[in-house]
């Protein structure tokens, strides 16, 4: 619910480049990594103990399902420099309008750790002039920004800022959405995880929404989290007057990874049940990802590295048996 993101064309592909996220950096920016700062060791302490974010709570069930495409997608991805990488991306598909689109990252030189450096820029934009942009920042040590911007037919589709505050055993987060002044209308969200214990994290997250479009002029929505982590398996689950939404994961092998996840939407009286999979094969340098739900929807991705040459390919499908339709996609990545 923290999220505010608005759907159409402009959307990033489904295998996006190599792009720095918002819990990674380029290493090695001119800083002696063998000579640990003040700041990197209130930094370590703080990660091993800090729960990470709210938004993150079932990232590890959900980082096993694969992101299935359809059609052609092409990808070339260059590095300029250390702190500088374009990509271009050609898609071919009948689901979102083919076309061209152009993505930039730009990495800073304000290094806080040997694998952390702000600020981080990236974006992407079409020859229509449709921008989906992001900017990451941590001004103070505790403290990170995040600001998603999309402009989609020369209008602000979505405005969203996050601001994240981590202590030594907890984050606080507020996401603003789409303010509008004018208008009177937008959405607040503010989150709180702690961790409890050295494997129980429990959180609360407050959804306020107002405006014309809302009934009653504005709403707003309570729940509570809880995640626990085990030795090779996490557990977590949130509870709210909108759903059930839980997830487990489990580290079966080195090399194979299973994801269980239930939505339960309390306003239509429905649940999905999915279960998936992400199996490594070094040797071959291939992954597959595959998931089946209770709407008997069946899809996998393979993505192989054509080593030595910099080159990925994606193979992509699903299959819906109920509907009888199915999808196949095929992306080519370089660099």
């Amino acid at each position: 619910m923290g999220n505010v993101q608005a759907s159409g064309p402009g959307t990033t592909p489904p295998f996006p480049p190599k792009q720095v996220k918002q819990e990674e950096s380029v290493v090695g920016v001119g800083v002696d990594e063998s000579v640990p700062t003040n700041t990197e060791t209130t930094l370590k302490k703080n990660d091993d103990n800090n729960p990470g974010t709210m938004e993150d709570i079932h990232k590890k069930c959900k980082d096993v399902f694969p992101v299935m495409f359809e059609g052609g997608k092409f990808m070339l991805n260059k590095g300029l420099s250390n702190h500088f990488q374009v990509s271009h991306t050609i898609n071919l598909s009948t689901v979102q309008p083919p076309g061209y689109r152009f993505g930039a990252v730009y990495v800073g030189g304000h290094q806080i750790s040997p694998s952390e450096a702000y600020p981080v820029l990236h974006g992407d934009v079409d020859p229509s002039g449709n921008l989906n942009a992001n900017l990451i920042h941590q001004p103070l040590t505790n403290l990170r920004t995040k600001f998603v911007a999309q402009i989609q037919q020369s209008k602000w589709q979505a405005a969203q800022l996050t601001l994240d505050y981590r202590g030594v055993d907890y984050t606080s987060s507020l996401t603003l959405g789409n303010i509008d002044l004018v208008n009177g209308s937008g959405v607040a969200v503010a989150h709180y995880l702690q961790r409890v214990t050295r494997g129980l994290a429990l959180g609360t997250e407050l959804a306020y929404q107002y405006g014309a479009q809302v009934p009653g002029g504005h709403i707003a929505v309570h729940s509570i989290a809880a995640r626990y982590c085990g030795e090779n398996y996490t557990a977590s689950g949130t509870l709210g007057g909108t759903g059930i939404h839980l997830c487990y994961h489990r580290k079966a092998t080195e090399h194979l990874q299973i994801g269980v996840e239930l939505e339960t939407s309390l306003r239509v009286q429905e649940s999905i049940a999915s279960i998936a999979y992400q199996l490594e094969i070094p040797k071959a340098n291939t992954v597959f990802r595959g998931t089946l739900d209770s709407n008997w929807t069946v899809g996998a991705v393979m993505e192989k590295k054509l080593s030595p040459l910099p080159f990925t390919l994606a193979l992509s499908a699903m299959l819906n048996h109920p509907k009888n339709q199915f999808k196949l996609g095929c992306g080519f990545i370089i660099g």
